[in-house]
C-alpha cells in the first residue's frame, strides 16, 4: 500500500500535537480517550488510503462523536441503575439503669408481753405468777379444774410469791420475791429439794415449779372427782390439809380472768 508523504507528515504532526509536553499533567481518562482517538484515526487513514483529506476527517469526527455519545449514555444509564446506598440501621445500645437499692426497714422491736390486770385483790407480781401457772397448765392440756387447784395451792403455800428459803442460802442467788423459813421449802409451791422435787435452781423458776405440781396432780387417781382440798393435799402432803379450801373462790376468779 502506497502512503502519501503529505498525509504521513500531517499524521505525524497530529500525533505530536496529541502528545503532552514534558511536565504537562494529563488525567487518566483524557489519556485513554486520546489513545483511542489516535488508534481510530490511524485505522481509518489506512482504510481510506488516497481519499481526499476532507473526506478522511469527516468519518473520524462522526466515529468520535458516536463513541462519546455512547459513553455518555452508558454513564447516565449506570447512574440510574446504580443501587442507592443501603442505610444500615443502628441499634442503640441500651444503657443499664442501676436498680434502686432497697431500703432496709429496721426490724420491729418485739413488744413486751402484755401483763394481766390484777383481780381478786392480787397485786401485779401475784397476778404475773398466777399467769405463769395457768399458761403451763394449758400447755400441758390440763382442764380448768386443775388450773383452779394449782392457783389455790400456790395462794396457800406462798401467797403467790416466788419465795427463797432462809435455810437454803443458795436459793437467794436466784430471782425471788421474799423468803420463808419452812425447812428447805422454796418457790411458789414451797417444794423441797430434799423430797425429790428438783434442784434449788429448778424450783426457783415458777414455770418449772408449776409443771412439777401438774405432773404430780395428774398421777393422783381420780383427782378430778376429789374436792379441791383433797386434790391439793394429795400432791402437797401438808400439815394443814384443810387450808386450801379457803382460796377456791379467789382462785376461780383469777383463772377466769386469765383463760
Amino acid at each position: 500500500m502506497t502512503v502519501d508523504p503529505a498525509s504521513a507528515k500531517r499524521r505525524t504532526a497530529r500525533h505530536r500535537a496529541a502528545r503532552p509536553r514534558r511536565g504537562q499533567l494529563t488525567s487518566t481518562p483524557a489519556r485513554v480517550t486520546l489513545a483511542a482517538g489516535v488508534a481510530c484515526c490511524l485505522g481509518l487513514i489506512g482504510v481510506v488510503g488516497t481519499r481526499d483529506t476532507g473526506q478522511r476527517h469527516e468519518p473520524v469526527r462522526e466515529v468520535l462523536a458516536d463513541r462519546a455519545a455512547t459513553q455518555e449514555r452508558a454513564s447516565r444509564a449506570f447512574e440510574r441503575t446504580a443501587a442507592p446506598p443501603v442505610a444500615v440501621p443502628v441499634t442503640p445500645i441500651p444503657v443499664a439503669t442501676p436498680s434502686p437499692t432497697p431500703t432496709r426497714k429496721a426490724p420491729k422491736k418485739p413488744s413486751p408481753p402484755k401483763r394481766p390486770r390484777p383481780v381478786a385483790g392480787l397485786d401485779q407480781r401475784q397476778m404475773d405468777n398466777a399467769k405463769v401457772i395457768v399458761d403451763v397448765g394449758r400447755a400441758m392440756k390440763m382442764p380448768r379444774r386443775a388450773l383452779v387447784v394449782a392457783v389455790a395451792t400456790a395462794m396457800q403455800e406462798s401467797d403467790l410469791y416466788n419465795l427463797a428459803s432462809d435455810v437454803l442460802p443458795e436459793s437467794s442467788d436466784y430471782p425471788h420475791q421474799g423468803s420463808g423459813s419452812d425447812h428447805d421449802s422454796v418457790g411458789l409451791f414451797q417444794q423441797r429439794p430434799s423430797s425429790g422435787w428438783g434442784t434449788v435452781a429448778q424450783l426457783m423458776r415458777p414455770a418449772y415449779a408449776a409443771r412439777a405440781f401438774f405432773t404430780a396432780l395428774a398421777e393422783v387417781p381420780g383427782w378430778a372427782e376429789l374436792s379441791l382440798t383433797e386434790a391439793a393435799q394429795a400432791v402437797q402432803v401438808s400439815a394443814f390439809p384443810d387450808a386450801y379450801a379457803q382460796h377456791e373462790e379467789r382462785a376461780t376468779t383469777v383463772v377466769a380472768a386469765l383463760v
